[in-house]
């Protein structure tokens, strides 16, 4: 029996030390290929976790706009009124910031479930695990369509200039994916194994909304505290809602993302290669 399939220490950090091999990390990759390569499973499946959510409504998904709408309507007056903001320059700012954040918790929130959620058909389908991480991705990426005309919609009432910078929101966009995808995969197999992961990133990033820079100004924070810019959250926003908004993404931005994405996606791949087989049994 090879490496991958022995039980090891007890420990996960103890066997992702000593129990990774090359042959580990290689079938790895092969799922993650074979997953993207079964793009109309997981697509289908993405689209059916939409349509459940709303099922027999009226409106259908129509829903995910209608509520991101008011959201941001109600928050932009609310906290319009707090900071003393003007509503012209103010709401865009808020529906953008908005609008980029919950995709990226959706990404996240989700990607803790990944594996979880798919218990029957992990145990029932022959098919490559990674396929339930990129059927998080493309629901997530289904409500982000239906929530950035919010942001348009914001964005033409209010005379923003949208220009030749809307080129940065397809990379940028990539890059949340990209982040999100690791994150999926990493806290994905964690919460496979540990059922309180998806309670403690939860709540996690209910704190996270409230210190990044969504509802508030970055300028607002006095001395522009040291802990803002290490916040990848900020960065990640960041680098798709000042192209939104008509302005270059800051290489100050760019680079923090790309350090992130870097490590995440060594992280993810060491843990994932390690772990992948034992997703089966521990769900």
């Amino acid at each position: 029996m090879s490496n991958d399939h022995q039980p090891g220490e007890s420990s996960l950090i103890v066997q992702l030390h000593h129990g990774l091999t090359r042959a580990q990390l290689t079938r790895a990759w092969h799922d993650l290929r074979a997953g993207w390569a079964q793009r109309e499973l997981w697509m289908t499946l993405g689209l059916q976790d939409v349509r459940q959510r709303y099922r027999r409504s009226k409106l259908g998904p129509f829903w995910i706009t209608l509520s991101m709408a008011i959201m941001v309507l109600a928050l932009g007056l609310l906290y319009g009124q707090i900071f003393g903001q003007d509503l012209h320059d103010y709401l865009p700012f808020l529906a953008a910031g908005f609008v980029i954040w919950n995709l990226i918790a959706t990404l996240v929130n989700e990607g803790c479930q990944a594996f979880i959620l798919a218990e029957g058909m992990i145990r029932q389908l022959n098919a490559p695990l990674s396929i339930y991480v990129y059927r998080v991705l493309w629901s997530a990426l289904i409500g982000f369509a239906h929530n950035i005309w919010v942001f348009l919609l914001v964005a033409f009432w209010f005379g923003v200039r949208l220009d030749w910078h809307l080129l940065w929101v397809p990379v940028a966009l990539f890059a949340i994916l990209l982040n999100g995808f690791w994150a999926a995969l990493f806290f994905g197999v964690l919460s496979a194994r540990f059922r309180d992961v998806p309670l403690v990133i939860s709540s996690l990033m209910q704190l996270l909304f409230f210190i990044t820079p969504v509802i508030w100004r970055p300028e607002m924070l006095p001395g522009r505290a040291l802990w803002l810019h290490l916040n990848p959250f900020y960065h990640l926003v960041e680098i798709m809602r000042a192209p939104l908004l008509g302005q270059a993404p800051a290489l100050a931005n760019w680079l923090p993302v790309i350090l992130v994405t870097l490590g995440g996606w060594a992280l993810a791949t060491l843990f994932y290669s390690a772990y992948r087989w034992r997703i089966a049994y521990w769900v």
